[in-house]
């Protein structure tokens, strides 16, 4: 959009501008554009275009005024990637979150707290921070005789081990007490212990129990059963977005411009989807009324991901993080671990509630 000239007629211009909140680049006639957002559109653009900073430089301006924080993060990415290629990221202050890594490429796998994706391992997250994926994998790994030490391994039976294999948490490869397939046997219950939520190990646990009930060992019943409160007390460390990022799939529920509509933002393999409004107000096919629950099912039926580099996979995670986990968080998030088996009916309810709820 070229810039009206200075005086009445770019006044007029400014005065005719939405005071809602918006992503904006204000193009200049040298130089790269100024990108940034704002709550208030048209005083932000009124002081910017003053004579005392781009009101001489400025040559046009584009806008998309944004209905959810989550929708401003997203677009103000895009804007900023477009137009700063070599530091957007620095731009936009996107910090990349926390993973806990299973280092599966190693021949005795080991796990590690990391902040980079890559095509190798396992990766699971993202955290709020680095301290809540260290407190993670220390509770997983109370549950797995899998190797705590990060040096690289030549099994010896002359090696000294550590504490963990005199304490039986760990099965001792690097005193060539096992073999590299008897580990990789646990490092495999490891990985299914996180790919199902625990259920994996919980399973096995709540069968054991049950039975050395039925047979009347009590003692063993029990300690059984406190395995079993500790695999959830584990899992309770998970924090809300965390998944194998592989199969990070959900629903971001968000107010969009329309009243009583949202805003449905789909994550799929920690890539996110264009964006779709969908108002609450029935509408009608061949003068029948179609209810929220059946239009959300047609929409959704077989949601298509575009394929996404891993680096933006890994960019799109960190705008999941920074909307998921933040203070100024609007809207809901709804998990999704099979796009067949969509809970839909709490996605009804989460539409409802951030339809009409209060907006300022």
């Amino acid at each position: 959009m070229l810039l009206p000239p200075a005086g009445p007629e770019r006044e007029q211009w400014l005065d005719g501008l939405p005071q809602g909140a918006a992503v904006f680049v204000v193009r200049l006639r040298e130089g790269r554009p100024h990108v940034g957002r704002t709550a208030l559109l048209g005083r932000r653009l009124r002081r910017l275009l003053s004579p005392g900073l781009f009101g001489a430089l400025a040559s046009g301006v584009e806008y998309w005024p944004v209905a959810s924080s989550l929708a401003s993060s997203l677009q103000l990415y895009a804007v900023a990637r477009e137009h700063y290629p070599d530091r957007y990221l620095q731009l936009i202050k996107l910090r990349m979150p926390a993973y806990v890594r299973v280092l599966l490429h190693q021949e005795f796998p080991r796990t590690a707290v990391t902040n980079r994706l890559s095509r190798i391992g396992l990766f699971f997250g993202p955290f709020r921070s680095r301290v809540a994926a260290e407190a993670f994998e220390v509770a997983v790994l109370e549950h797995f005789q899998v190797r705590r030490c990060a040096e690289e391994l030549a099994p010896s039976p002359g090696h000294p081990g550590c504490m963990y294999g005199e304490m039986n948490q760990c099965l001792r490869p690097c005193q060539a007490v096992v073999s590299a397939a008897e580990y990789r046997s646990e490092v495999r219950r490891l990985t299914e212990f996180l790919t199902t939520g625990g259920r994996s190990l919980a399973e096995v646990v709540e069968a054991a129990r049950d039975r050395l009930s039925a047979e009347m060992a009590f003692e063993e019943a029990a300690r059984q059963h406190q395995r079993l409160e500790k695999i959830a007390a584990t899992w309770r460390l998970r924090e809300e977005l965390a998944a194998p990022v592989d199969a990070a799939h959900g629903i971001a529920v968000t107010p969009a411009a329309t009243r009583q509509a949202v805003e449905l933002r789909l994550l799929m393999a920690g890539a996110w989807q264009p964006v779709e409004e969908i108002a609450i107000t029935p509408e009608a096919a061949a003068g029948q009324p179609v209810s929220l629950d059946r239009r959300l099912r047609e929409r959704l039926e077989r949601p298509l991901p575009a394929e996404r580099p891993l680096t933006e996979r890994q960019e799109h995670l960190a705008l999941l993080a920074r909307w998921g986990y933040s203070s100024w968080r609007d809207g809901e998030w709804l998990p999704v671990e099979d796009w067949s088996r969509i809970p839909y009916r709490r996605l009804v309810n989460m539409v409802h509630r951030v339809a009409t709820s209060e907006r300022p």
